[in-house]
């Protein structure tokens, strides 16, 4: 996706071999590194980016190799490359992901693509398989003024949430505008302009909408 916010646009680009953004691990390599500072952890291993489910088999293989050591596995996504009508691959991942870190960007489908650039069912349709297969959720929100920080999106939010079983967690994100400078040393204009980033009064009502849509869609049913 390319998320208007994105603090992370160096990213974008992942076949610019000139320019790699990243290092090249093989599994065993990820596995011992994680060995070396293992002690430290409270938890186990997180996958997240860019969109890690860009590269389902290495996923799979690292989680797989993860659970085989009793190491817990936790994916950061936002979903967007989820089929749907094809879910063999993300079958296989669920059996060795213990938790879902899952963004949801906005709600409403015609916003998110102007967020984005991409539709946002498969997203919705992602958590509510994750719902189906039991699969835990910790659900992250960025809330934007102009954006997300919407009352009626908002609400919406919390009522499609009402129907996923799964989640354990809300977490809502406040805008900030950290990636200005990042932007500005790449050459690229910073889209959200002058912006003003989401102070805590704001981000406290924008949870109590959530939750209210959550209290409320669970009501309708």
């Amino acid at each position: 996706m390319r998320c208007l916010y994105c603090h992370n646009p160096d990213t974008w680009d992942i076949h610019n071999r000139n320019n790699p953004v990243g290092t090249e691990m093989t599994v065993d390599e990820i596995l011992t590194m994680y060995d070396g500072v293992k002690e430290f952890c409270t938890g186990g291993i997180t996958c997240t980016g860019g969109e890690p489910m860009m590269q389902p088999a290495f996923l799979t293989e690292l989680f797989e190799a993860c659970k085989a050591r009793n190491i817990h596995t936790c994916l950061d996504t936002s979903g967007v490359t989820f089929d749907p009508d094809n879910t063999a691959v993300f079958d296989r991942l669920m059996k060795s992901t213990d938790l879902v870190m899952l963004d949801i960007k906005h709600i409403d489908d015609e916003e998110h693509k102007k967020l984005t650039g991409h539709t946002n069912k498969n997203i919705l349709a992602f958590a509510k398989y994750l719902s189906d297969i039991g699969k835990t959720i910790w659900l992250r929100h960025v809330v934007v003024p102009g954006i997300t920080y919407n009352d009626e999106y908002l609400h919406r939010l919390g009522v499609f949430l009402s129907g996923i079983k799964t989640v354990k967690a809300l977490d809502v994100l406040k805008y900030h505008d950290m990636g200005k400078v990042k932007y500005e040393n790449l050459g690229m204009e910073y889209p959200l302009g002058d912006t003003p980033p989401l102070n805590n009064e704001q981000a406290a009502h924008a949870r109590d909408v959530i939750m209210q849509g959550i209290k409320d869609g669970l009501a309708g049913r």
